[in-house]
């Protein structure tokens, strides 16, 4: 597949951060890099994965109806935004896995087994303790409007 060989396994988002700094000093293009350049960058590349998905309406998990140069269109423009968002990420100095698992940690407080389970509404908390204390936490269903 035009000469690229490809890793047969796992790769952590270390490695792939590290991959992407030589990628970048390698070609003197740390001088662009700044967060807003790779934010925007992308933006624009979400902008391509979402025009994938455009005029198709709802697509059915796995996309069985799909031709192979479609899944392979659609998984080099996942991997752009992932390769941008590693790439901001090592330069803003997030460690993007830790974050990653401490958002998540944070969405298992806010949305609990018990009030959200086979729910698409989000929660409103109003009140949880913390999670050290052991005490309850109580929510009411409601629709929210605020974004994560």
């Amino acid at each position: 597949m035009n000469g690229v060989q490809v890793q047969q396994n796992g790769l952590t988002l270390e490695e792939l951060k590290k991959k992407l700094a030589h990628f970048a000093d390698e070609r003197d293009w740390n001088q662009f890099h700044s967060p807003r350049n790779l934010l925007l960058a992308m933006i624009g590349e979400v902008g391509e994965l979402s025009e994938i998905f455009q005029w198709k309406g709802e697509v059915p998990r796995g996309l069985p109806d799909w031709e192979e140069k479609e899944k392979v269109h659609l998984g080099e423009e996942l991997s752009d935004v992932l390769l941008y968002l590693v790439r901001l990420s090592d330069i803003c100095g997030i460690d993007l896995a830790k974050a990653a698992l401490r958002k998540m940690e944070l969405n298992a407080i806010k949305y609990p087994v018990s009030l959200c389970k086979g729910s698409s509404e989000k929660l409103t908390l109003i009140s949880t303790s913390s999670v050290n204390t052991g005490t309850s936490t109580t929510a009411s269903a409601s629709t929210n409007t605020n974004n994560d």
